[in-house]
């Protein structure tokens, strides 16, 4: 992968070329490694190392975009080149202002040698570490293990200039036997060497192991204790469905027209905070701008979204500093969200529930009703009975059909713990949740 240096001299040298009245260029570059396991066999290894440099200019009121994934002066110059073209057939847009002009972001040391060194060997010793675990009690294994070193530059012609290099490792395992026994549990660090496959498989393997006989529970409303994983799926459902400011200046968000109101209980707080010691996210944008920390609903109360230059200006505020690469079309939306926790441990919360349900994770998540906060998904891989203040028995597997929000506006308590949770794009800081009158279903046979 290409230096710091070599990345922006030619993206400075490149962008010269352009004789339009603004102009973007944008380096995004991985270096993706990823061991996939079945059966508790490595089924795959992929060392993938690519690049995208994305060109958009500006014509007046007409926008081009083009890209390439040659790094070199000739082939940039010739996706500027491009993108010129492309813009004198596109009809102007009259809502476009400008291009952003963004001061230094802070630097972020969110580069590892661990993780950027990581090997196929060592990715095979962790596999050896969760099989030697699983396999003592008679459990396979199944999951990934990735670790990506990302470099990111965005220069324009207005003066900005800004670069970022980071790493990050996640390893996901699913630990299966007989008779439909299942446990999860994963692991996230930017540091490769933070992680602890033995201990994941341990915690994957006792809840595998505790999956025996499982009892069926009628649909109905529940007390359910969360894990980081279940309350993170709902988190960043709640982040695509509302907190960004596409959907919000289409008034086809759930915060539209709501910043200022209760829509949650107040013990619900989240913000979007790259800058947060454990996230160590990227500090700017794919147009330059320096992430700011957006509030997004604090005790319950609808605070703000988040947003690109563009949606900021037509808001009449200044951008956020979450837009996307050029090249794509979808909404901005928080990328590093903090969710606040609570004052008690995850054992006191256990001890004052009197029943209630354990729920790991949630399986295939997806939208009901997104003004509602409306979502589906089954629970899975350790879903377990509540009495009497202990974890008891498995069971067996249920449907929910939840409002994110009314969920979030009956939180009990909070656990004092939080643990990042990574998911598509999205890293989230999040706690375990108690929660009451949770909508579960019955799954039908």
């Amino acid at each position: 992968m290409p230096s710091r240096d070599q990345i922006l001299s030619v993206l400075l040298e490149a962008i010269k070329s352009a004789s339009t009245d603004q102009a973007e260029l944008v380096y995004d570059g991985e270096d993706f490694a990823l061991t996939h396991i079945a059966e508790s066999q490595i089924q795959q290894n992929l060392i993938r190392d690519d690049c995208s440099i994305v060109a958009r200019v500006i014509n007046g009121k007409k926008i081009g975009v083009a890209s390439t994934n040659k790094l070199n002066i000739d082939a940039v110059k010739q996706a500027i080149s491009d993108a010129v073209d492309i813009s004198t057939f596109q009809e102007p847009d009259e809502k476009f202002v400008s291009l952003p002009e963004s001061e230094k972001a802070p630097d972020v040391d969110a580069y590892f040698e661990s993780t950027a060194n990581y090997s196929p060997s060592d990715r095979a010793n962790a596999v050896w570490q969760m099989n030697k675990v699983a396999g003592a009690q008679g459990f396979h294994t199944a999951g990934a293990f990735k670790t990506v070193t990302n470099r990111v530059a965005v220069i324009n012609s207005l003066g900005t200039e800004q670069y970022f290099a980071g790493t990050k490792a996640e390893l996901t395992l699913t630990v299966s036997g007989d008779n439909g026994l299942s446990g999860y549990a994963y692991g996230y660090s930017r540091d490769a060497s933070k992680l602890r496959p033995g201990g994941i498989a341990e915690t994957a393997t006792r809840k595998a192991a505790a999956g025996k006989d499982p009892i069926t529970l009628p649909s109905g409303q529940y007390t359910v204790l969360l894990e980081p994983a279940a309350v993170g799926q709902l988190l960043l459902f709640l982040g695509f469905m509302g907190f960004g400011s596409g959907t919000f200046v289409q008034h086809r968000s759930f915060m539209s027209g709501k910043i200022g109101e209760m829509i949650a209980g107040d013990k619900f707080s989240v913000e979007d905070d790259a800058s947060n010691p454990q996230m160590l996210g990227m500090p700017f944008d794919y147009e330059g701008v320096p992430r700011k920390t957006v509030e997004l609903v604090t005790n319950g109360i609808a605070k703000g979204v988040v947003s690109n230059s563009y949606d900021a200006n037509l808001m009449g505020t200044t951008s956020t500093g979450h837009a996307h690469i050029a090249t794509k079309s979808f909404t901005p939306y928080p990328k590093n969200m903090v969710m606040a926790g609570g004052n008690s441990t995850v054992d006191e919360i256990i001890k004052s529930v009197k029943r209630g349900i354990y729920i790991t994770h949630f399986w295939y998540v997806n939208y009901l009703n997104p003004m509602q906060t409306m979502v589906t998904g089954t629970t899975r891989d350790g879903t377990f009975l509540i009495e009497n203040g202990k974890v008891g028995g498995a069971i067996v597997n249920m449907r929910m059909r939840q409002s994110i929000l009314e969920a979030f506006s009956n939180i009990l308590m909070l656990s004092k713990e939080r643990v990042l949770y990574p998911q598509y794009s999205v890293v989230m800081l999040v706690p375990y949740a108690l929660i009451d009158k949770f909508n579960l279903v019955e799954e039908q046979a």
